[in-house]
């Protein structure tokens, strides 16, 4: 990370279109860069690929070496999304149920189902966050 503000990544650019421009980056586990990663197995990566819109003035090749960077506020507010309300969503499903007189089955098969129209609204919005979500290359 380049400052706290940005969420920095090096990637390699593998494909330009007049629209999109496909960079691909190693995501790394937390403890990737551990000297001893190779005797708990706990540590990996992953090739990932992420799309930026092309901007026309950029002199960007095929193979060269970027920095990916996103807001950190956007990533803070992807955690809120993914993680923070789902959770929400489900506890208070769950004691809701509870507090209604529902049994656990039930209560428990309500939580699963919020969480699941939770997850399916996002999937339905996909394009809409997609264009909030946007990676620009470090100049």
């Amino acid at each position: 990370m380049s400052s706290s503000s940005e969420i920095t990544h090096r990637g390699r650019i593998i494909s330009i279109t007049p629209e999109v421009t496909t960079v691909q980056i190693v995501s790394e586990s937390a403890c990737a860069a551990c000297h001893a990663r190779g005797l708990c197995s706990l540590g990996d990566s992953k090739l990932k690929e992420v799309e930026l819109p092309t901007r026309g003035w950029d002199n960007w090749k095929v193979g060269d070496e970027v920095d990916v960077v996103l807001r950190a506020s956007m990533g803070h507010k992807a955690v809120w999304l993914a993680y923070v309300v789902p959770l929400v969503l489900m506890v208070a499903a769950l004691l809701g149920t509870l507090s209604a007189g529902g049994t656990e089955l039930l209560a428990g098969l309500v939580a699963i189902g919020v969480v699941a129209l939770y997850y399916g609204v996002i999937w339905l919005l996909r394009d809409k966050l997609k264009n909030a979500y946007t990676f620009n290359i470090k100049t």
